[in-house]
């Protein structure tokens, strides 16, 4: 197998993980791969510990997500999913969306998306 001189090859328990803010409970983010590796997309993986959500709100990007363990309530638009490990989603930008996670393990996902600039708003609940 040939090498490129920009690949990559590390453990994502490496990168360090921010804690996210809005919500409630604990959720934090790692970027996985980002513009200083990459310059066409980004990984990040999402960990929600039990009882955590994220508010409602929009990213300027589409992003896609793969569910690696746990289960959450996810609304996407007017719909709301029961996901669970092994599950895709697709939210497309500008779609409103948000997170609450569902029994005792942790809620985590590997969302993917575009690099370029995401203006991130929260929606206001009626």
């Amino acid at each position: 197998m040939t090498k490129t001189a920009n690949e990559r090859v590390f453990t994502a328990d490496s990168i360090e993980a921010t804690i996210i803010q809005q919500g409630t409970g604990t959720t934090t983010r790692q970027m996985l791969l980002g513009p200083d590796i990459t310059p066409n997309f980004q990984m990040r993986r999402f960990t929600m510990q039990p009882d955590s959500t994220m508010p409602n709100h929009t990213n300027s990007v589409e992003h896609e997500q793969y569910v690696i363990s746990g289960k959450a309530k996810v609304g996407i638009g007017n719909n709301i999913y029961d996901v669970k490990a092994g599950d895709v989603l697709f939210i497309p930008a500008g779609a409103p969306h948000w997170y609450e996670t569902v029994g005792d393990e942790p809620y985590i996902f590997l969302c993917l998306g575009p690099n370029s600039p995401d203006k991130v708003e929260l929606v206001e609940s009626n």
